[in-house]
């Protein structure tokens, strides 16, 4: 047994076994029910059973990791096709085909930041990352056999002992340096944990010390990283599907009121993400930084400039800063951005208004 197999993306010799027990879920097959011509017919009571046979099919072609990326790329293009309305990258070039990094990115979208950096590393003949994921997400088994199909690993952080988490993160630390050191292989990991439902990206300094752990003893914070060949990364959508439910959540925790997740509520953050409407959407990939620090604190000052030098503001962003500050709108504004927000804002009460605004201009 690895030591990693806990945490680990599957392998290809997993991939029979895991797609023979995913077939068979309920869940998935009222997710592809949902999201295929199933649709219109799903008040059928047949309907489960078609889309069993029809998942049966499909998995059959699928022999390896990279077959099952290959379908997942036919999604993330289904994705582009039908909710984004320009996908614009920059920074791509500056990449080695045969390096490895560990890439750090702002988080707005449970799943998009990754899938939509990896799917444009996939198409400049880049390697794809293994991408972090907390254990938040892995509460359904059908949930974590997709993504750990799709070369995510698990960072473990609660719900347990102080010993057994040290031990968690200490694991994770020791996948993250050993897949870019030794098997010349690339990371993603979100800034901080959890994504930003404010509108402020800023690096959390404990995702660094998660990431040094391992090699603490031996080397500082500084070395660690640069060994580690960190790459910022910057993603902004015009309009954020989960807008609303973040504002939500906001507003209950600055009124001292404990936000509790409904059941599946992340799994239905990731399907309205993945479905609904997002407009313009811009990924920027920095350069390496190089750090000269010893201070977790510094460090993570440096990769949030840097991210947030990558940031792409849209009009949704300063339009939500004037209606804001309750400034007069100019002919350069933007309807679309307006008539968006003011409908949104619709759905919620007049106290939440801020709130849910401060999310889009914040960035500014």
């Amino acid at each position: 047994m690895n030591k990693f197999d806990s945490i680990r993306p599957y392998n290809d010799s997993e991939v029979s076994s895991v797609l023979n027990r995913l077939v068979e879920n309920k869940h998935l097959q009222d997710l592809f029910i949902s999201s295929s011509l199933l649709s219109k017919i799903s008040f059928f009571p047949f309907t489960r059973l078609v889309a069993k046979k029809l998942l049966i099919s499909k998995s059959k072609k699928i022999k390896s990791i990279s077959d099952y990326q290959k379908i997942f790329e036919g999604l993330v293009e289904n994705v582009i096709s039908n909710s984004i309305n320009s996908f614009d990258i920059n920074g791509l070039d500056s990449l080695d085909e045969d390096g490895s990094y560990l890439f750090i990115s702002n988080h707005r979208d449970i799943t998009l930041d990754s899938a939509l950096l990896n799917y444009s590393l996939h198409k400049n003949n880049l390697k794809t990352t293994n991408n972090a994921v907390g254990n938040n997400l892995m509460e359904e088994e059908w949930a974590s056999d997709l993504m750990r199909l799709n070369k995510s690993f698990i960072i473990d952080r609660n719900g347990k002992s102080k010993r057994e988490i040290y031990n968690s993160l200490n694991l994770a630390s020791e996948f993250i340096q050993t897949r870019i050191l030794n098997s010349n292989e690339s990371i993603w990991i979100a800034q901080k944990q959890g994504r930003s439902k404010d509108g402020i990206d800023m690096t959390d300094p404990s995702v660094l010390k998660m990431i040094h752990l391992y090699s603490r003893k031996k080397e500082d914070i500084g070395n660690c990283l640069n060994k580690l060949n960190l790459i910022p990364v910057g993603i902004s959508y015009e309009y954020d599907p989960n807008d609303i439910v973040k504002a939500k959540e906001l507003y209950s925790i600055i009124n001292g009121v404990p936000y509790v997740k409904n059941k599946g509520e992340d799994l239905e953050s990731i399907a309205s993400g993945i479905q609904n409407y997002k407009g313009n959407v811009c990924l920027n990939v920095g350069k390496k930084i190089s750090f000269d620090s010893y201070s977790y604190s510094e460090c993570a000052n440096l990769i949030t400039d840097s991210i947030n030098s990558l940031y792409i503001n849209h009009p949704t962003n300063y339009v939500a800063k004037k209606l804001i500050e309750n400034k007069n709108y100019t002919s350069d504004d933007k309807s679309d951005a307006i008539d968006y927000l003011k409908k949104r804002m619709s759905h919620i009460p007049d106290e939440m208004h801020d709130i849910f605004l401060s999310q889009y201009s914040n960035s500014l």
